[in-house]
């Protein structure tokens, strides 16, 4: 007799339906065949099924078992087929009529047990499961939450195979997931972090503001203990809300890396990810066998901060300049190429030499000249070009040390914020950018067009500091957001002006 059971499996971070079709045959030498590449965990899930059976009650007649995965040609990974495999085979079996598996999509590990497991990627699952027209999704009552988030879809929670087999056969009640999205949404405005406990830093503090107003890219350049970490941790703070779409986004990059907090349905904050300077290429922007997401993608829609950036390995840096440049991470192997999502703000943080006191008055710096190039050097020309702000962050002179608050907070920031973002929306609609750093090409040209004084000025400072034609546009860009949160609708030599001064590793040229 033949059973089949609906799942699904990832490819990238979203999922596609997959066929669980169990042949059981009474004929022949007993045997278990599974085919459909499978891999790893899901060829496994033989003895975790059988095992689970036994202890639930269950009994299969000696038989041979033939498991076809569907299509049969992409690759399935993880211990998700367990619970469709084992009801595929008590249907096949006779338990039970097979017709009370169809309209179900199902998902769960089992324990040898039977007891229910949570899984990766429920998500993107319930995405698909919704999207297939499904009557309902089965799945661990851990997961049942996160599943919750997708309206239109009726989740159950199971918490063992024995208690799944009773509600398919009407024998037992299993009430649909709810999730009240809005109380989740009321804990984004929670933040333990705020602006108002930096004392001084005005200069960074306002780089901050142009920084989150158009989406560009950030760069501290201080002394130890100048205030470069406490200044990024709290970027989130000011940065816009996430939409329901954008957190969906997120979250489901977060379910498919198995990194998303059984505790948290849906991450309603924008991300904040600080990896150790050690990270390999893979652990910054996604790979192994079968890629997974790394850092970057990790950090789509928030912030992604690297203390300590010539610390990095040079090759992990350069890797950064695509998704930087296309807000999505590609990658090729030879079986599968996936892409993520990237669309991050980059905050990095730098001393301004190996000692790191170079430009501080109050410490000597140890450095020869030859030791500073070489240290600024671990840093490329196009790196840097895709960095807008480029900020210096002096030691804090103990005058601003002794107050007892940062001259302003986040909300204050936040509301400045809001109101420049808004400017863009409204200015761009649906054209094609969304946020001033995206402007390039003819929208870069209409948005930012300049009058005779202000080409002047900006041919003088391109060819007294060398700008490439890449930090050409990012001035342009810097400069367009400067002048939306001064409400001012053309650019002005004083927007030039401000937007240059922020590109310092261009001013000081060669050390």
């Amino acid at each position: 007799m033949i059973a089949k059971a609906a799942a699904a499996a990832l490819l990238g971070i979203d999922a596609f339906r997959v066929d669980l079709e169990v042949d059981l045959a009474r004929q022949g030498m007993p045997a278990f065949v599974m085919v459909g590449l499978a891999e790893g965990a899901v060829r496994e899930a033989k003895e975790r099924v059988f095992a689970a059976l036994k202890n639930s009650g269950f009994r299969l007649p000696p038989s041979r078992i033939t498991v076809n995965l569907a299509p049969a040609d992409v690759r399935k990974e993880g211990s998700a087929y367990d619970l469709p495999l084992a009801l595929g085979l008590l249907a096949a079996s006779g338990a039970f009529p097979a017709e009370r598996l169809e309209g179900f999509f199902f998902a769960g590990e089992l324990s040898l047990t039977g007891e229910l497991k949570p899984v990766e990627g429920v998500l993107p699952l319930a995405i698909r499961a919704r999207d297939e027209g499904a009557r309902g999704l089965v799945l661990p009552v851990a997961n049942a939450a996160e599943a919750a988030v997708v309206k239109g879809l009726p989740v159950f929670g199971a918490e063992s195979l024995g208690l799944t087999v009773a509600f398919l056969l009407g024998e037992a009640e299993i009430e649909p997931a709810t999730l009240d999205i809005d109380t989740l949404w009321d804990k984004r405005r929670d933040f333990l972090l705020d602006y108002a406990d930096v004392k001084g830093q005005e200069h960074a503090k306002r780089a901050i503001e142009i920084a989150a107003a158009g989406g560009h890219n950030l760069l501290f350049i201080g002394p130890p203990g100048s205030g470069k970490t406490m200044l990024a941790q709290r970027i989130p703070t000011v940065l816009p809300p996430l939409r329901f779409e954008e957190a969906l986004e997120v979250t489901k990059i977060y379910s498919v890396a198995g990194q998303l907090p059984r505790d948290q349905a849906l991450i309603v904050t924008r991300p904040f990810r600080s990896p150790h300077h050690t990270i390999s290429d893979a652990g910054l922007v996604g790979g192994g066998t079968y890629p997974r997401p790394g850092e970057v993608s990790l950090s789509h829609r928030g912030v992604l901060f690297l203390d300590e950036l010539p610390e990095f390995k040079k090759h992990a840096l350069e890797v950064l300049r695509q998704p930087l440049e296309d807000g999505m991470v590609t990658i090729s192997r030879a079986a599968v190429a996936l892409t993520y999502p990237a669309d991050i703000m980059l905050v990095a943080a730098m001393n301004p030499c190996q000692c790191g006191y170079l430009t501080d008055d109050r410490h000597p710096c140890t450095c020869t000249p030859q030791s500073v190039q070489r240290y600024r050097a671990k840093l490329s020309g196009p790196l840097l070009d895709r960095i807008d702000l480029q900020v210096e962050v002096p030691a804090v002179p103990y005058k601003d040390l002794k107050e007892t608050r940062g001259s302003v907070d986040s909300a204050t920031m936040r509301a400045r914020i809001a109101k420049a973002r808004s400017v863009q929306a409204e200015r761009y609609g649906d054209s094609g950018p969304h946020i001033n750093s995206e402007l390039s090409g003819s929208a870069l040209e209409k948005h930012c067009r300049l009058s005779r004084p202000e080409h002047d000025f900006l041919e003088q400072a391109v060819k007294k500091l060398g700008l490439s034609a890449r930090a050409y546009t990012r001035v342009l860009r810097i400069a367009r957001t400067i002048a939306d949160l001064d409400g001012a609708e053309t650019l002005a030599v004083n927007h030039l002006a401000e937007a240059i001064n922020y590109r310092s590793m261009d001013r000081q040229g060669p050390a």
